[in-house]
């Protein structure tokens, strides 16, 4: 873990361009979403409100494919879908994405789709769109947002780690895009932590 953390800090220091000889991808950031981006990130806020009112956390999450079509999408119902706490939106939705688009070891499909998420995801669920092998990443309320919400509170934990970091350290580079619309994907959280 210490030489994780001096590689990390070292690519920090010497810029990007370090980061392959510490043996780490990029995770790339593009500033400007195209509006397709921004109709795709709106549904996932329907999604999240969805969620809730199904007795659900307030997250939502889709995949669309490179030519924009949406592949899979979902809320995240963990808590009313039986209790698996791994049921986050984007772990359900990448799953469903990657047996859409095909496995294998290319995951071509995978790797010019997109993950749309309602918010940042965490680090489970950033690491499994790794793992699935999306090539971007696009979400509405960062993690630094939802700590607004959710606060210090024991029973809403979650890590303050953002998706950008964990992405940054995989051996590919993915695209990460966000935060965007953040006071409208704020709106499905609105009284439901407190």
């Amino acid at each position: 873990m210490h030489e994780l953390n001096r590689r990390a800090a070292f690519g920090v220091f010497l810029g990007a361009s370090a980061l392959p000889l510490a043996g780490a991808g990029v995770a790339a950031a593009s500033p400007e979403p195209s509006p397709e981006d921004l109709i795709h990130l709106r549904r996932t806020f329907a999604l999240a409100a969805q969620a809730r009112q199904a007795g659900g956390a307030p997250y939502g999450a889709l995949v669309a494919d490179a030519a924009g079509n949406v592949v899979a999408e979902h809320g995240n119902t963990s808590s009313v879908d039986g209790g698996d706490p791994t049921d986050h939106a984007e772990m359900v939705t990448v799953r469903s994405a990657w047996r859409a688009l095909g496995g294998g070891d290319e995951q071509a499909g995978m790797k010019s789709a997109t993950l749309y998420a309602s918010t940042e995801p965490c680090t489970m669920c950033a690491g499994g769109a790794f793992w699935s092998g999306i090539g971007r990443v696009v979400y509405g309320m960062s993690n630094r947002r939802l700590f607004q919400f959710t606060g210090d509170d024991p029973a809403h934990a979650a890590y303050a780690l953002p998706c950008r970091d964990i992405l940054l350290h995989g051996y590919r580079p993915v695209t990460v895009i966000g935060p965007l619309l953040e006071d409208e994907a704020a709106q499905a959280h609105q009284g439901y932590w407190h």
